[in-house]
């Protein structure tokens, strides 16, 4: 039985009835279990037990289904407290009546030895706010699973509309550089131009679309860094020197979409400086094993300090501490005229599994934020 089938067992309404059932079959015997002594037979107890359920039931419910709730699930914490006080004392009461009334009679009528046949006797009166105890124990146990299961999709909601916001930031910075670059073209009335917003209409719909989901093909994540490095080739032509390296399998792999793209659009727009005599930039990108190895270089001014708290890279830590928490890390140091940022990241191989297995170990520099 898994967790979510005992989930539904433990707290669905479709069986409360057979759970009650259950639970006073087990409670009986157990009790009968505890107090059969040596003079009398285990079944003489235990038809004494089943004497008493119909008051035990009587005498916890009203208790666990309208005191608890009303009263100390409310923080009515005095007015519970004389409800118990009450509630104590009418059980003295209640205990009175029913022996004397139906528990004797029914004993005396199946000739019964060695049956306590005083009205008072308090041994069955401790059963009873026994009884009661455990089931108000049971019930509040029960309510605090409850909330905390509702604390918990709370916050998975929480991060799931966090994560959504966090991958709608990310595409305004995007959209702004590319559709910059289409625009110039278009000025210029460049042959290119249809190819170039071909490019750009993939790459909305990949973002319309295919980011929706929590894990996207590892395929289609690098022909989105291609499309994006095509764009911006076209832009700055032969100022800029760009080597791309793929090596490894990456067929059937999946990854948290948008991880890398933002790197590389920060590497684009630091690493292009007018200022340097020869911008360059270097993306290698190795799958081994189920493990990729991203590692992201590029040149820049060495008089220009190191900015890393743009929002970009902003949301990129934090969709790494959601996605991935305490199983990544990310560094990123200006390395004087050059940044590098390098990544390993486990990649899965279905998209059943779920990406929660990052390893970051090689050193990683950050560049300037976008």
């Amino acid at each position: 039985m898994n967790n979510f089938q005992l989930n539904k067992l433990l707290f669905s309404s479709k069986y409360r009835i057979w759970r009650h059932v259950v639970f006073w079959i087990v409670y009986t015997v157990i009790v009968a279990f505890t107090w059969h002594k040596g003079d009398r037979g285990f079944d003489q107890y235990l038809f004494q037990g089943l004497v008493w359920l119909p008051a035990r039931i009587i005498y916890c419910y009203p208790l666990i289904f309208w005191v608890l709730p009303e009263f100390l699930l409310k923080e009515k914490y005095i007015k519970f407290a004389c409800i118990i006080l009450m509630w104590a004392v009418a059980g003295w009461f209640f205990n009175y009546l029913f022996r004397f009334y139906l528990f004797i009679p029914i004993m005396n009528y199946f000739q019964l030895d060695r049956i306590n046949r005083d009205p008072w006797q308090p041994n069955s009166f401790l059963v009873l706010t026994t009884t009661a105890g455990i089931t108000s124990v049971i019930v509040l146990f029960k309510h605090w699973v409850k909330k905390q299961q509702e604390w918990v999709q709370a916050e998975k909601e929480k991060v799931t509309a966090e994560l959504q916001l966090l991958k709608a930031q990310v595409h305004p910075h995007f959209l702004f550089n590319t559709l910059n670059n289409i625009y110039s073209f278009s000025l210029a009335q460049s042959p290119k131009t249809p190819e170039l917003i071909l490019k750009l209409s993939s790459l909305l719909s990949y973002m319309l679309y295919d980011c929706k989901a929590e894990e996207v093909l590892l395929e289609k994540e690098i022909e989105v860094m291609k499309n994006y490095i095509d764009l911006e080739k076209e832009r700055y032509g032969n100022k800029i020197e760009i080597s791309i390296n793929i090596e490894g399998d990456i067929e059937d792999k999946y990854i948290a979409p948008l991880l890398i793209l933002p790197f590389l659009e920060n590497a684009f727009k630091h690493g292009t400086s007018e200022q340097l005599e020869k911008p360059w930039m270097s993306v290698d990108l190795l799958v081994k094993q189920h493990v990729l190895t991203c590692k992201l270089a590029n040149s820049k001014n060495e008089f220009v300090p190191d900015n890393h708290n743009g929002i970009g890279i902003q949301n990129i830590k934090k969709r790494l501490q959601y996605l991935y928490p305490d199983k990544h890390k990310l560094k990123m140091n200006d390395e004087g005229n050059f940044f590098v940022v390098s990544l390993l990241i486990e990649l899965m191989n279905n998209k059943m599994e779920h990406p929660n297995s990052l390893l970051i170990s090689l050193p990683v520099a950050e560049n300037a934020s976008p």
